[in-house]
């Protein structure tokens, strides 16, 4: 199922798990510029309009944990799903280093449009799919750029973010991945795991369900074959979590 706003993969799925890509994709929507932010070709390509083969991974996961999920399919730029309705990145004029000409003299007007038509339809999914069972985990797949502009390398493979609210899940799961000799494993690197009003706080810690946030380096899963040999390397590690979490 989908829409303009939203894919839905495998509702009918009981799992406990649901699995959600909040920047799977850099669709502008038509009624957006004709269905151009202004920037060129390269810059759409870039992480700075989605999280690139975190749309691969979150369905081949969903496949192997026989878990729902539930993409985006608008672009971060446009409106970013992961950010509060307060929150002023929430359409961003300026991104690493690149100016986004559709959103610089946006008004009131156009942000509610893109939240009535995108951002709200979004989240209403998403929260029905979450109370979906009464046990629900969610695990939240991002991907993050090897380097900034301006900035040192990122070592890590594999980074999971988290609040101090809960930890249950995250705590345990870098635990495990550390145990991979191969990865690096960031612990709320390369960046902070919780914001107010963001899609964990909103559907998970808000509702008190456990939660994990998986970031990957995206020039680790560019095709679809690294997106699914990750998929495999972490569907069962969650499970083993999960088990061993109690919760």
């Amino acid at each position: 199922m989908q829409n303009e706003s939203f894919e839905i993969v495998g509702e009918g799925r009981n799992s406990r798990w649901l699995i959600a890509c909040d920047h799977a994709c850099n669709r502008v929507p038509d009624w957006i510029g004709g269905g151009d932010l202004g920037i060129c070709a390269d810059d759409m390509e870039r992480h700075i309009a989605y999280d690139v083969g975190a749309a691969g991974v979150t369905r081949a996961l969903a496949d192997l944990l026989d878990a729902p999920a539930i993409l985006s399919r608008f672009s971060r730029l446009v409106i970013d799903p992961n950010r509060g309705e307060d929150d002023p990145t929430l359409l961003m004029r300026l991104y690493d280093g690149t100016i986004i000409p559709a959103n610089r003299n946006a008004n009131h007007e156009d942000l509610e449009l893109r939240l009535n038509r995108l951002y709200r339809p979004y989240h209403a999914t998403y929260a029905m799919l979450a109370a979906a069972r009464d046990d629900r985990v969610i695990c939240a797949v991002h991907s993050f750029t090897p380097q900034l502009r301006g900035r040192p390398p990122r070592p890590w493979q594999i980074g999971i973010l988290h609040s101090h609210l809960d930890t249950r899940l995250a705590d345990i799961l870098i635990d495990r991945l550390r145990q991979e000799p191969d990865l690096c494993v960031g612990d709320n690197e390369p960046y902070n795991g919780h914001l107010p009003g963001d899609a964990i706080d909103r559907h998970s810690l808000q509702a008190g369900r456990p939660n994990v946030l998986i970031e990957i380096r995206n020039d680790l899963i560019k095709t679809p074959d690294a997106q699914q040999a990750w998929a495999q390397r972490l569907a069962p590690i969650l499970d083993e979590v999960l088990a061993a979490s109690g919760l």
